[in-house]
């Protein structure tokens, strides 16, 4: 392969403020900034992250960060940051995240990142802060128990209600796959309607509840609406979840695009100019149309933004070329250190590297978009919370027009493994071999 002749819209990174002015002047007015990552356990895709985030907030107003995270958990954390709630410090804060992958957010870098917006908002005016947000919907049961807790304060009665209507899920001992398999194939046994009857009933008393129209009242209510919408979509997830991975993975995605919109609607509605930074893979945030996800029917957040925002979004990939990621080998196993192997020929991430440039930050305005490189998809590399290094071509790349998915993309080209605040006993660090990175 021909080294791709890049440098010239390649902006190095070396870790001086400078270096993200690039990034900043791409984001221009946009409202929402979509930061990917190429897997779920890579420390430099998490830092920069945190980093540029920093600077959409300090600079540019931004003042939402919504992640790839359960709800209630987030909002704790959310709590947090505003200096409300009885979390002592940003550990306490982020102990909420007990569902695998734990390491996913109750890392050092989110760990640093959650006591830095808690002292960025500490020092300006009560209203004007950035929230912390979740925009995932596996939490049914926990979401379950954060409507009824709110209504036990507010509406003894309407608790009851929603008691009443949530305990068609108790047969299920809070398994929600358990649920989604048996409400799949026997309708009767489906409890879509009482989950959508008591979001419409909360919506419907709403007013009620926020007759005080002081502050907490309406954050209250958005904690209590959210999670109420959360377990109608979850229900509906999980029992689409047997039909097939595309139904599964829309409603999903359509949920976390749901989720951002209701967050804007509540910025708006305190007096707010809604702007939000989202965290999440590359695979929700990439518009799906420029890949073989969108050739095979999946959508996701990435691409439903654009279409409804357009120029105000700004979607930004993570690529690395090979390193260590903290992963499991099995879902519920222990996260452990593994070795990312070297890209695979004929991907953006081999071409990258081919380069000889370390770290880099790279618009795909017009013109990289004329470079050989981009002429053709190719390959981009795909690491959620499992990695089997094994069957890395079938497991783990998918084919995608990059300039199409993204506005632009940064590279490392060597990263190392995210660190757990807990650390399982298989994790450690890896040292590299004596043959790396060419691995003969």
């Amino acid at each position: 392969m021909a080294k791709p002749d890049i440098n010239q819209w390649a902006h190095t990174l070396v870790g001086a403020e400078s270096d993200y002015r690039p990034l900043l002047d791409l984001v221009g007015d946009a409202e929402l900034v979509l930061l990917g990552e190429a897997s779920h356990g890579t420390h430099d895709f998490y830092f920069e992250r945190a980093e540029v985030t920093r600077r959409l907030i300090v600079e540019k107003g931004f003042n939402a960060v919504a992640v790839e995270a359960d709800w209630p958990d987030a909002y704790r954390v959310n709590r947090y940051v505003r200096g409300e709630g009885e979390d002592a410090d940003a550990n306490a804060a982020l102990s909420g995240f007990e569902r695998f992958p734990t390491w996913m957010w109750r890392n050092t870098v989110v760990l640093e990142f959650v006591e830095w917006l808690r002292e960025y908002n500490s020092s300006r005016s009560e209203g004007t802060g950035a929230g912390f947000y979740g925009l995932d919907l596996y939490s049914l049961f926990n979401s379950m128990a954060a409507v009824v807790r709110y209504l036990d304060e507010v509406d003894p009665d309407a608790a009851q209600r929603a008691r009443y209507r949530y305990s068609c899920f108790e047969h299920f001992g809070e398994d929600s796959q358990a649920y989604g398999y048996t409400a799949s194939f026997d309708l009767s046994r489906s409890c879509e309607d009482e989950a959508v009857n008591q979001l419409m009933e909360l919506q419907k008393r709403g007013m009620n509840y926020l007759r005080s129209r002081d502050g907490e009242s309406v954050d209250d209510f958005f904690d209590a609406e959210q999670n109420a919408r959360l377990v109608k979509n979850a229900e509906e997830y999980y029992r689409s979840m047997f039909r097939g991975r595309q139904s599964s993975w829309n409603l999903r995605d359509t949920h976390m695009t749901e989720t951002v919109e209701a967050i804007r609607s509540y910025l708006a509605r305190r007096g707010r100019a809604p702007k939000i930074v989202l965290w999440a893979h590359n695979s929700h945030l990439g518009d799906a149309r420029a890949t073989e996800m969108g050739h095979r029917g999946e959508l996701n957040v990435g691409q439903l933004i654009r279409q409804r925002h357009a120029r105000s979004a700004a979607l930004i990939g993570f690529t690395t070329y090979t390193g260590t990621v903290t992963a499991a080998h099995e879902w519920d196993d222990p996260g452990e250190v593994k070795r990312v192997r070297p890209a695979l020929p004929d991907s953006f991430e081999r071409a990258f590297h081919e380069t000889g440039l370390s770290r880099f930050f790279l618009p795909l305005g017009n013109g990289a978009t004329q470079l050989e490189l981009f002429k053709k998809p190719r390959l981009e590399r795909a690491i959620g919370v499992i990695y089997r290094p094994e069957t890395e071509r079938v497991s783990h790349y998918f084919q995608a027009d990059l300039p199409r998915q993204f506005d632009a993309v940064f590279h490392f080209d060597e990263t190392r493994a995210v660190e757990p605040l807990e650390k399982p006993e298989a994790w450690h660090a890896l040292e590299p071999p004596e043959t790396f990175p060419s691995g003969i």
